[in-house]
């Protein structure tokens, strides 16, 4: 688990990597996977609950993907709003290297893959702000290292922009609800399907 969210090591390679189909939102995908990226083998149930209930996301904009994996939600993001920049960030340069591979590989020419601690500087120093994040966060890492990087990023929406974060009821949900409301945003229960959580977070 520690691997599969903090290493810093080189793309996979070719014997690493395996072809799965993902069908989601109404696109039917072909993306490669490795097993030292989170969910290497399958799209887990939450990413797949968070694309089936987020709503429709805008025409245009600014989009980021929080914890990217493989590239499952980038992917689909940039092409259901192929006017968009979709901005795709993780810790792991495996995950990072795939979620650009499978993006140009289906057809998401707007994804702009990069490892988060550069991504976050660039977004700070250009002040780019996201209309839409979307995420699966790592709550695994433990508390504290997930608030550090929610806040991070819920920090660069626009000011009419939205997060929709998928959490195991079991793990946390609704806590993080109360947590994020503490912190001056506005988080609410979005949905509740599977066990999991569908967060809604706006700025306050």
């Amino acid at each position: 688990m520690d691997e599969q969210y903090f290493t810093d090591s080189s793309p996979a390679t070719a014997d690493e990597v395996r072809t799965i189909k993902v069908s989601a939102r109404g696109f039917d995908l072909s993306m490669r996977v490795s097993s030292r990226v989170f969910s290497g083998s399958k799209l887990d149930l939450g990413t797949r609950q968070l694309l089936e209930i987020a709503p429709d996301l805008p025409a245009g904009g600014t989009f980021l993907d929080l914890g990217c994996g493989w590239g499952p939600i980038a992917t689909i993001m940039s092409l259901e709003s192929p006017n968009a920049t979709v901005w795709a960030v993780d810790v792991n340069s495996r995950a990072v290297d795939l979620t650009q591979r499978n993006a140009q590989a289906n057809g998401a020419s707007a994804v702009r893959a990069r490892k988060a601690e550069e991504a976050l500087a660039v977004s700070q120093e250009s002040d780019t702000r996201f209309d839409v994040i979307w995420s699966n966060p790592p709550v695994r890492i433990g508390k504290e290292a997930m608030h550090e990087m929610l806040l991070a990023w819920l920090d660069r929406l626009a000011p009419s922009g939205v997060a929709y974060l998928v959490v195991q009821r079991n793990l946390g949900a609704d806590s993080l609800i109360a947590w994020l409301n503490g912190q001056g945003y506005q988080a609410s229960k979005y949905a509740s399907k599977k066990g999991f959580r569908i967060i809604e977070v706006r700025p306050a």
